[in-house]
């Protein structure tokens, strides 16, 4: 059999794979199986095949490029349904999480990196920290939609889960930047006003973008020039639009994809359904090659480097770093212990830790870049697995307490 029609066969596969499972959906939802658990598992048995049906930098170039348009869309959706008027009647609980607990998440995983792994640096340790705590709401959807979850909590989890990818993107990128110098031994000079820069013109890109897309969008409805079908291709127009200008200017195009987002569904006076809608469509579909892609690209070569450190690390990630940093910043809330724990174990590791990894390691040369891979992996597929099956127990669990 050829090359050609190796690839032709596998792709056929997995786009089997996709219908399936889009016909199964009902059904799927009734039980303990999630789409990261399901498209995880396949992309690690197709591994093997699909590394085999197409050249290495094919692959590589595929796997960047599915990264950076699901992170763009994925930042710019997310920031897009955090509407402040709502935030108004209850920011507490997300607030807390935010501007308390993402900091001291970043801060004891930094230091329990270092402790365990000091080898790699207080560069790498940060870089580590900053990566794996964005949490991703869609590895326990069953806890945000479930009626047995009282209101408050299953707001605070998808606010905090919409808001946190993007405010942790200026740690990663520190932490990026640093952790490559340190190993290049290239000069620093310069290097706080690089990171400076991309962090201050990122949101002004995203500013701009989101404030004249949604002033746009609202006069095209109020003069009825725009059928419901385009909504989508301005939502798509608008996401790419503050990733390029962003770059074009030297902002960070991630953080103006996010702040755009954000400014874009506060802006907009009308139904902002077509992200929800394009999301849960077009979306769907860039989420489960996302995962497929981390089973059958990045979780064999994380598990090939994998050791007792890398486990004892992802263990304490997903419990004593998350679960802690949320208990303290929610001290005094009011919550009972119960619910504490609710909200500090509902922070599943996900999309944002996979698409961030795969952008930081094309980006740059990092020592233990091995380690850190493996760190990621092994929290992520843990995270998808165990979030996943106890997403409907606890639900049901917090509902009943």
């Amino acid at each position: 059999m050829n090359q050609d029609m190796h690839f032709d066969l596998v792709v056929l596969g997995i786009l089997i794979a996709f219908v399936v499972y889009s016909l199964m959906t009902r059904a799927i939802d009734r039980s303990l199986l999630t789409l990261p658990i399901i498209f995880m598992c396949l992309g690690y048995a197709l591994s093997e095949q699909l590394r085999g049906a197409a050249p290495p930098d094919v692959l590589h170039a595929g796997k960047r490029l599915l990264a950076e348009i699901t992170l763009v869309l994925v930042l710019f959706s997310d920031a897009s349904h955090v509407q402040f008027s709502q935030l108004k009647q209850s920011w507490r609980l997300p607030f807390r999480m935010l501007v308390i607990g993402l900091p001291l998440s970043i801060g004891l995983g930094t230091l329990v990196t270092w402790l365990i792994s000091p080898e790699g640096g207080i560069a790498m340790a940060l870089l580590t920290a900053a990566v794996l705590t964005p949490t991703d709401a869609a590895l326990g959807q069953s806890v945000v939609t479930s009626a047995n979850v009282p209101e408050k909590l299953s707001e605070t989890i998808n606010v905090e889960s919409g808001l946190n990818d993007g405010l942790v993107l200026p740690f990663v990128l520190f932490g990026a930047i640093l952790a490559s110098a340190g190993m290049t031994d290239a000069s620093t000079d310069g290097l706080a006003m690089s990171a400076m820069t991309q962090i201050v013109l990122g949101p002004l890109a995203g500013i701009a973008t989101g404030w004249v897309v949604a002033r746009m969008m609202d006069v095209a409805q109020s003069r009825r020039l725009i059928v419901a079908s385009a909504e989508g291709v301005v939502f798509l127009a608008a996401a790419f639009a503050a990733y390029v200008l962003a770059s074009a200017i030297g902002g960070n195009g991630f953080i103006a994809a996010f702040v755009a987002g954000m400014i874009f569904g506060n802006t907009y006076k009308h139904n902002i359904r077509f992200v929800r809608e394009f999301m849960e469509g077009a979306g769907l579909l860039l989420t489960m090659s996302a995962f497929l892609m981390f089973g059958a690209l990045l979780l064999p070569d994380g598990l090939a480097h994998a050791s007792i450190k890398t486990v004892v690390i992802s263990v304490l990630f997903l419990t004593v770093v998350r679960v802690g940093a949320i208990w303290l910043s929610l001290t005094g809330s009011g919550l009972k212990t119960r619910e504490k724990l609710f909200l500090g174990w509902f922070g599943p590791r996900g999309l944002a830790s996979i698409l961030f990894t795969l952008v930081i390691i094309d980006e740059f040369d990092f020592p233990n870049e091995a380690e850190l891979l493996a760190c990621v992996s092994m929290t992520v597929a843990l995270s998808i697995l165990v979030h996943g099956l106890s997403s409907t127990p606890l639900a049901k669990w917090i509902g009943k307490t």
